[in-house]
């Protein structure tokens, strides 16, 4: 440790005197905290000191979101109060070495909520063979990945849950429990519990309320047919114990026609004849009916003192007592029955027995043992001598019984169950002796079904019988029937009551297919999906063979799809016994390609009539670029839009680019407005018409013609030219441009002003008489130059004009 505290030190003096560390070292942990972790209670206040044990530091300081606390450096400890109500809670302890080193410890703040409560619901009804939903809310707590939900079934712990959310803020959360809802489930109670724990901290738990689960199912009755045989002109009480929640109603019938009695109890008064009672037991859920097959006989009066076999009570005239009164023996095990005498008078006594018999003994009792009892049918009978030479006796009820050497279950059908057919099952109990105390009682998946009893004589081992109907429904597939054989030999026979079990008989049910999953809609690639990977299901036995159909043919399911192949396809699945159906939407998808034409017109202001249209499934997302900016479509073009287009259409499946040249056409538009010239007579006028449209406007003007108007058109610009006006052009010139667009007209109105056309043809004259003069004057003075050539000299005056001097010729040599 000493070497450890030595390299630190050296290393901080390094760090404190030579500035070329930036961050804090591994090996010095200059800092603690303590507490080093906070767990509080949201609006709890705590304070954490932060300490050094440096002695030269620069500062040291808490930094959280509200901003940093600087010490002085005397200090060596810093105190930072946690805020009470905040759940997102950051701070960091710091620690100024020098200017460039820095060290630092994060402090571990948990701010945390009790539950509000913890509520327990059911979520759907309690009937029996379904699965029963029971909600518990958790409500308003923080952070619940730290809460731990407990359920408990009648006070034993049968789930546990976490949750994976990470907020920091209360929240509500839910847990929920399926229960499988069986009769025996009745009564059962259910509660859940939140427990919130930080490590090995446990803060305590809440507990909602107890749920106690009511089962709703159809009666059942213990044994469905009871016969019995009594006294004529005896009273009896017959009891349909049926039970049932909601508890059953309960309807009576004699001979199959209705009686009064709606309890599950009737009385028979003073019975007469041999009579069929029957009581229907239900509810919502289901009905039993139990029959009751009474038999009365008539019973002579007779005053033997000797008892039968199957008596159990001595006259009261023999003073003999057994014990025990009733034997109940497996055969070929030992036997015995004391039979003695209170009698004074008794002269002797004794046992007659085929088999262990005794001789004339002396009171008070004698015995009867037999090590071996291997007779189906012995009668010993007891007897005693009084001195008065009176003599009687008394019989022992003897019970001989023997379990099955096997009990089985076979069907009687053949082949397997089908659906909603009766099939009856078998259970065969082979070499069994006590047939009037056997009960076989049948169970479906370890529930009881049906009970019978034997009304057999038969004292030696018999085989019996006991049949099962069974309505096969498609749950039953898989399930297992088995039969009990239980020999019931009354309270002095063994206990517990001998039992023989068949091995499991296992239903195998044929069922036409149900579908249990099939998508309504699908989607997958083209060339890269077939239709056997759309994912159906269905339930059926023998298992269904499923076929598609596309379009009322049936199709290759491995063949892959092409994009023209989307469409509604029918599911079929066949099995023996029929066919179930149901149809799947399929969409098969592709990447984006582009059915456009290289160029398209638009009328501005207006919209494409014939659009790009970009093809993809899912339908792609259109981009419009133009000079390499992205732009939105317009929903009104205008003639600034015109121009080369690059579109790009994208979905999840890829994307594509087309070029394309979009012309925006616009009706004509004059450049100049409606106008009025003003002209004399004699002028020279051009009319200019100049229009702009796309297409170019075709322009031309509608005027009355004259000789001395000329039209003259060059590309979208055309001109009138009127020479030498006159009266007879004035008026209104109109200037239509056209394409295919639309029209525009543009009117210029020609006014006359000035002198009249009298006056203005003088003036033509005069000009011309005097252009005559002018070109005489020109021809004489032409002349006379000619006639007098010679040297002259010429002068340039700007304020007069000196007249041509003549100069002689210089003289010739």
């Amino acid at each position: 440790m000493l070497h450890l505290r030595m390299a630190g030190l050296l290393m901080l003096m390094f760090l404190l005197y030579a500035d070329v560390v930036n961050s804090c070292p591994a090996a010095l942990d200059p800092l603690s905290l303590d507490p080093p972790v906070v767990i509080k209670e949201y609006d709890e206040g705590v304070e954490v000191n932060c300490t050094t044990t440096l002695e030269k530091y620069q500062s040291m300081n808490w930094r959280d979101k509200t901003g940093d606390r600087d010490l002085e450096e005397e200090f060596n400890f810093v105190t930072w109060s946690v805020p009470p109500s905040k759940w997102d809670v950051t701070a960091t302890c710091k620690i100024k070495l020098n200017s460039s080193v820095e060290c630092s410890k994060d402090l571990e703040i948990i701010v945390y909520k009790k539950p509000n409560m913890v509520a327990i619901q059911p979520i759907n009804d309690v009937k029996e063979g379904t699965q029963h939903q029971i909600q518990c809310d958790i409500i308003d707590v923080a952070p619940v990945q730290n809460v731990t939900l407990i359920w408990y079934k009648n006070e034993q712990n049968i789930k546990m849950e976490t949750f994976n959310n990470k907020t920091k803020t209360p929240v509500n959360v839910s847990s929920f429990l399926s229960v499988n809802v069986n009769r025996k489930e009745n009564g059962a109670r259910f509660r859940c519990e939140a427990h919130m724990a930080f490590g090995p901290r446990q803060l305590g738990h809440v507990t909602s309320d107890t749920y106690t689960l009511s089962v709703h199912y159809a009666p059942e009755l213990n044994v469905n047919t009871d016969y019995i045989v009594m006294e004529e002109g005896k009273d009896l009480t017959l009891n349909c114990e049926a039970e049932g929640n909601p508890p059953p109603n309960f309807h009576w019938t004699r001979n199959g026609k209705p009686i009064t009695g709606k309890t599950n109890k009737f009385k028979i008064t003073k019975a007469k004849i041999t009579t069929t009672y029957s009581c229907n037991a239900s509810n919502y859920l289901g009905s039993v009916t139990k029959e009751f097959g009474i038999r009365v006989i008539k019973i002579a009066t007779t005053t033997a003192a000797v008892m039968t076999t199957h008596e159990t009570s001595a006259p009261t005239a023999c003073p003999l007592m057994l014990t025990p009164n009733e034997l109940v023996v497996r055969f070929g095990d030992r036997a015995s029955i004391n039979c003695s005498t209170s009698a004074a008078d008794a002269a002797g006594m004794g046992w007659e027995v085929p088999i262990g018999g005794t001789g004339f003994e002396k009171p008070p009792s004698v015995i009867w043992t037999i090590e071996k009892l291997e007779e189906w049918t012995i009668d010993p009978k007891c007897y005693i001598t009084l001195k008065n030479d009176h003599q009687c006796s008394v019989m022992p009820k003897v019970t001989i019984y023997k379990t099955p050497d096997s009990v089985s279950v076979s069907a009687l059908t053949d082949g397997p169950m089908v659906e909603d057919k009766q099939h009856v099952l078998q259970c065969e109990i082979v070499s069994v002796a006590g047939v009037p105390n056997l009960t076989v009682t049948w169970y479906r998946n370890g529930n009881k079904v049906q009970t019978e009893t034997f009304n057999s004589t038969c004292v030696s081992p018999c085989t019996v019988n006991s049949t099962l109907r069974v309505t096969a429904q498609r749950d039953y597939n898989g399930i297992n029937f088995h039969c009990e054989a239980e020999l019931n030999l009354g309270p002095e026979g063994p206990k517990p009551n001998p039992t023989s079990t068949s091995e499991p008989y296992i239903a195998i049910v044929h069922y036409k297919p149900l579908i249990k999953a099939c998508p309504s809609q699908y989607a997958g690639l083209e060339d890269d999906f077939s239709i056997d990977k759309v994912p159906c299901q269905a339930d059926g036995n023998p298992p269904p063979t499923l076929n598609w159909y596309y379009q009322g043919k049936l199709i290759n399911a491995s063949a892959p799809l092409t994009r023209t192949e989307s469409g509604r396809y029918t599911a079929e699945f066949v099995n023996d016994l029929d066919k179930s159906s149901t149809f799947v939407d399929v969409t098969v998808e592709y990447g984006p390609s582009f059915i456009c034409n290289e160029r398209y017109e638009v009328v501005a202001n207006g919209k494409l009539q014939q659009e790009c249209k970009a093809d993809g499934v899912p339908a792609p997302n259109i981009l419009w670029i133009k000079n390499g900016k992205e732009m939105a479509m317009p929903q009104r073009w205008t003639k600034n839009d015109t121009g080369h287009y690059k579109l790009k259409a994208t979905n999840k499946h890829g994307s594509a680019t087309y070029m394309l040249y979009l012309d925006v056409l616009f009706a004509p538009k004059f450049k100049e407005q409606n106008s009025t010239k003003h002209i004399t007579p004699g002028d020279n006028v051009t009319l200019d018409c100049h229009a702009e449209g796309n297409p170019e406007p075709v322009i031309y003007w509608n005027y009355s013609s004259a000789e001395n108007v000329w039209p003259t058109t060059r590309g979208h610009h055309s001109s009138i030219i009127v020479r030498g006006a006159t009266s007879t052009n004035a008026g209104v010139y109109m200037c239509v441009a056209t394409n295919k667009v639309g029209s525009v007209t543009r009117r210029v109105t020609l006014m006359m002003t000035g002198k009249s056309t009298a006056s203005f043809m003088l003036w033509w004259v005069i000009l011309l008489i005097c252009i005559l003069l002018l070109i005489i004057l020109l021809m004489i003075i032409y002349h006379k130059f000619c006639k007098n050539s010679g040297q002259y000299s010429f002068i340039n005056n700007k304020e007069s004009t000196i007249p041509l001097s003549n100069v002689p010729p210089a003289s010739k040599p």
